[in-house]
């Protein structure tokens, strides 16, 4: 399979996501007329078993992220009487966040939802209806394909991690049962929305069907700047300001009980997240190349840009901050993965810590909220920043991949410039912060009402390990 058919694939999403989902919203079953007319001129479907093999991976490389990469990382920064409850929470949150996914997830965030296709997508693949071992997640311009339960696992595992990472703002005071709730209703009426709206394309018959509706602003997210990290960071946000501050914060000692847990994490994220950004290639060939260098280098200049932050700072590099220079670097370059040049995530990893370290260090404490882990200051505004500098880099100029032309496979042909590109970024990440920021609000305020969000302030002192779970992670 040649790097120009795949191109020629990426073009029509190119004004969204660009390999992630092209193949995911072109199925027979869902398609327009228009659209199966072309798949009937189309070369038969075959599938690749290189393509399988490597997102079979991705997709387990991915669940390492989630469990226990995210919940070591964090574990690491909460203290020691809280540390089991994090835990609990992440992977809880990613067990439900599957079997939601499944029931109806899936179809919600990639197929067409008629009226509301802008916004959601539509039932006809609940319960996984008409998906099988026959069925086949393919792009017809290249006619080669993989198993569509492949693509389902996938996504799956994007959909677990996303509202874990919610946690880390509002960890040691939540209930259990709220956090379990709030995810369910986050999922359905935030993430699936957001992943549709950024992801979902017509089809590859000259837009047969209309697109999500940030894809359609023709601004770019290869792997899940918008959907994940910005999503993300602003529910934390939302919550940790909802929710208020832990009891005696800024008077009690609360410093990570383990950074050794929280580099565990950390490195554990970063192995992963190989599979999250050139997984989304969903191909192994030359983009996925890309996508994986790009996620080396950003990642180390994040990690040495934080490191010297902090020694003019500070007068010393700590290894917190250098963990979090880590995914601050990751963060960034997820949607510019398989756009940007190398060189271009150097720049974007060298930028993005520096205005991360600002926020977590400054911000926070000039608006007083108690965001626990930095979701916000980390995963929004990273997200922020690697969603606009995608606009940049994507640039064949500056050594970027370039946006593709669907009728000629030309990189350089449809790139309209840095400002207009630059531009469809940003309405792409202003819609996902007011949707994300309104509806997480309406949500955490109707948790509240229902079973309420927060521990007793005397389970809050014990620690939610035992008040919570009954248990504790550490014996002396």
């Amino acid at each position: 399979m040649s790097f120009s058919k795949f191109s020629s694939t990426c073009a029509r999403v190119g004004a969204a996501s660009a390999a992630l989902l092209a193949p995911v919203v072109a199925f027979a079953q869902d398609a327009a007329p228009a659209v199966a007319e072309a798949a009937a001129a189309a070369p038969a479907m075959t599938v690749d078993k290189g393509d399988t093999t490597w997102m079979l991976v991705s997709s387990l490389l991915v669940l390492l992220m989630t469990v226990p990469g995210l919940g070591l990382f964090y574990g690491g920064l909460v203290r020691a009487k809280n540390m089991l409850s994090v835990l609990m929470q992440v992977t809880t949150i990613a067990a439900v966040a599957m079997i939601v996914w499944v029931i109806y997830g899936y179809s919600l965030a990639f197929t067409n939802g008629g009226g509301l296709n802008s916004f959601a997508g539509g039932f006809s693949k609940m319960f996984l209806a008409g998906v099988d071992t026959s069925t086949m997640a393919e792009s017809f311009s290249k006619g080669v394909a993989i198993p569509e339960l492949v693509l389902v696992c996938f996504q799956m595992t994007f959909a677990a991690i996303t509202p874990g990472l919610i946690v880390g703002a509002f960890a040691e005071r939540v209930k259990f049962s709220a956090v379990i709730l709030f995810s369910i209703l986050w999922l359905t009426f935030v993430y699936f929305p957001i992943a549709h709206m950024v992801w979902f394309w017509g089809g590859p018959s000259a837009y047969a069907d209309p697109s999500g509706l940030i894809f359609g602003f023709g601004a770019i997210d290869f792997a899940g700047g918008t959907v994940v990290h910005i999503n993300a960071g602003v529910a934390g946000l939302i919550g940790a300001i909802m929710i208020g501050k832990r009891t005696g914060y800024g008077k009690d000692m609360m410093a990570p009980h383990s950074l050794t847990m929280t580099l565990i994490g950390a490195g554990l994220l970063w192995v992963g997240w190989f599979g999250f950004n050139a997984g989304s290639n969903l191909e192994s060939n030359g983009y996925a190349a890309l996508a994986m260098i790009n996620t080396f280098l950003a990642t180390a200049a994040a990690l040495l840009s934080w490191s010297l932050v902090e020694t003019f700072a500070r007068g010393k590099a700590s290894m917190l901050g250098a963990v979090s220079g880590a995914v601050a670097g990751l963060v960034v370059i997820t949607p510019a993965a398989g756009f940007a040049g190398p060189m271009g995530a150097i720049v974007m990893g060298l930028v993005v810590s520096p205005v991360c370290y600002f926020f977590c260090s400054t911000v926070k404490n000039k608006f007083g909220y108690d965001d626990t882990a930095d979701v916000f200051g980390i995963h929004g505004i990273g997200g922020i920043i690697g969603a606009l500098l995608t606009g940049v880099f994507v640039n064949p100029a500056l050594g970027g991949a370039g946006i593709v032309d669907y009728s000629t496979a030309d990189f350089a042909a449809t790139y309209a410039g840095t400002a207009a590109q630059v531009l469809n970024q940003l309405k792409g990440v202003i819609v996902t912060i007011l949707w994300c920021g309104i509806i997480s609000a309406i949500l955490y305020k109707f948790v509240d009402i229902v079973i309420g969000l927060r521990v007793p302030v005397e389970a809050e002192r014990e620690g939610l390990d035992l008040a919570s779970h009954g248990e504790a992670a550490y014996h002396s």
